[in-house]
């Protein structure tokens, strides 16, 4: 069950398939498969238990995907390392969650070694490259334990067996838990809303241990060849695409409007291609438009978030039809509710409303997670009659898409009006000088809070606040246009990649 079953289903179907191509380490389904029983054995044989919780802090690499797998296989709990964050910021979710093994990248050593100073208790670090002499080095493991027979473990649906942090765009991370079960229903969802045929080959280029790890391991059960980027290099990606037959990938907004700005984007190739997945944060509607005439019918928007992973909702390549006028509009909603899923809108007195009426997104859904780990009251705040409340502010459609105009933390109120962010933010993307920009409310003496935009600009590009001032002006009305306009450099980002609007409340501050 869980992640276990998915990938032993395309080692048992597709045993001499590619299974995993980081440029250093090509490895079939099957050489894949033995790894991951070797390190499941060992890990038993370290002492590592059922439940025990198994964190890793890697750059994107086969060593890294064989190690995840290898702590599903042995029954653990996988429990990702943002590898962009400062070392301290590691210390709280060691020591919160009782991590008993850090599986580690030698260019991430000094980060372990700080781990390990602060611990509270032994912790068994595996050195992945086997690069560094703290702990085993990962080869060193597997070769002790070559030719093991699979685990004989009997799992239960509702077993845990991942703890993810939230991305902290509201405060501090909270630790979502995830049991065989929400693994399996983001399957079901995933391989029902997409096509996937014979040969499929993913594109991994964000890191592993987030949204890019969870699209891979979809792909495992059908035998996908998983092609391993360290990092994300847009010239590198289109020439993946090309020359690799990359058929699926998936990128956050900003990386794709890299792919956008490359000289020689519409002088290649992308016959492969059958499903180039956005998420993780709003897309401009301007810049899918060009998606569409670059890559071909080939977008497709999933919704979801840490707490429901990823497969909420999905807008499939079909709806991306920009050239409809009676589907058009659909190109900013994130999708019809996927096959195992229900999203209702709910208002502030806790009643389900009708199309077109503006609310919290709620879902039901065995992709809900179990909880916030260790923080019951954060649990039950996220809990509405059963339905689990997202904090998305939108509504629905006639034929079900559903649209998301923003938090419900950052909604502004403004002379008495709802302002949400994305209606300025589409507006604002709609402007042929403009990257990239975020809309927040600030407090103001006369009206309650006052909207200011910050907007980074495309490279070489010049323009004056004003005239973007007035360019939203003409297309919002007054109410909703930002009464102040700041261009900055570069937008903060949080760990994750998502413009980080704490950061952007701290500049206003300063």
């Amino acid at each position: 069950m869980g992640v276990k079953s998915l990938f032993a289903r395309g080692a048992r179907l597709f045993p001499d398939r590619l299974c995993l191509d980081d440029g250093t380490s090509r490895l079939s389904y099957a050489e894949t498969a033995a790894r991951v029983r070797a390190l499941a054995t060992a890990l038993r044989g370290k002492g590592v238990k059922a439940g025990d919780r198994c964190a890793l802090l890697s750059p994107n690499c086969a060593e890294a995907m064989v190690a995840i797998l290898g702590v599903y296989e042995a029954d653990a709990v996988f429990t990702p390392l943002n590898a962009s964050f400062p070392a301290a910021e590691h210390h709280a979710p060691v020591r919160d969650l009782e991590v008993s093994v850090l599986f580690f990248h030698s260019r991430y050593a000094a980060a372990a070694e700080a781990i390990l100073s602060t611990a509270e208790e032994d912790i068994l670090t595996i050195c992945l490259d086997d690069q560094h002499p703290m702990g085993p080095g990962l080869a060193t493991l597997l070769a002790a334990h070559a030719d093991e027979p699979s685990l004989d473990v009997k799992g239960h649906p509702d077993d845990l067996v991942a703890i993810y942090p939230t991305g902290g765009s509201t405060g501090p991370p909270k630790r979502a838990m995830h049991t065989r079960l929400v693994w399996e229903t983001m399957a079901a969802c995933y391989l029902t809303a997409i096509p996937v045929e014979a040969g499929a080959v993913f594109l991994m280029a964000p890191p592993i241990t987030h949204a890019a790890g969870t699209y891979a391991m979809m792909m495992l059960p059908v035998g996908a060849t998983i092609l391993i980027h360290d990092g994300f290099d847009p010239a590198a990606v289109l020439d993946a695409i090309e020359r690799r037959g990359v058929t699926h990938l998936f990128l956050p907004p900003t990386a794709i409007y890299k792919l956008l700005e490359q000289p020689d984007v519409r002088a290649r190739r992308y016959a492969s291609l059958q499903a180039f997945i956005y998420t993780a944060a709003p897309m401009s509607v301007e810049k899918l438009r060009q998606c569409l005439e670059v890559f071909g019918p080939v977008m497709v928007q999933f919704w979801g978030q840490t707490e429901a992973p990823c497969f909420l909702t999905c807008l499939a390549a079909a709806d991306h039809a920009p050239d409809d006028p009676a589907r058009a509009r659909r190109l900013s909603s994130c999708g019809q509710e996927t096959l195992f899923v229900r999203v209702g809108i709910m208002n502030d007195a806790g009643e389900l409303v009708g199309p077109e009426e503006t609310g919290e997104l709620v879902v039901r859904s065995n992709l809900v997670m179990s909880g916030y780990y260790g923080n019951p009251e954060a649990t039950a705040a996220v809990t509405r009659s059963g339905w689990h409340a997202t904090g998305d502010v939108g509504f629905k459609d006639a034929d079900g898409y559903v649209y998301i105009v923003g938090r419900r933390s950052d909604v502004i109120i403004t002379g008495g009006f709802n302002v949400y962010p994305a209606d300025v933010e589409q507006t604002l993307w709609g402007h042929p000088d403009v990257e990239e920009c975020a809309v927040i409310g600030v407090p103001d003496d006369y009206w309650g809070e006052t909207i200011l935009a910050y907007v980074q600009l495309k490279p070489g590009r010049s323009v004056r606040p004003e005239a973007l001032i007035a360019h939203c002006r003409a297309k919002l009305g007054g109410s909703r246009t930002p009464k102040r306009l700041e261009i900055i450099a570069d937008m903060p980002r949080n760990g994750v990649g998502k413009v980080d609007k704490q950061a952007l409340r701290a500049l206003n501050k300063a």
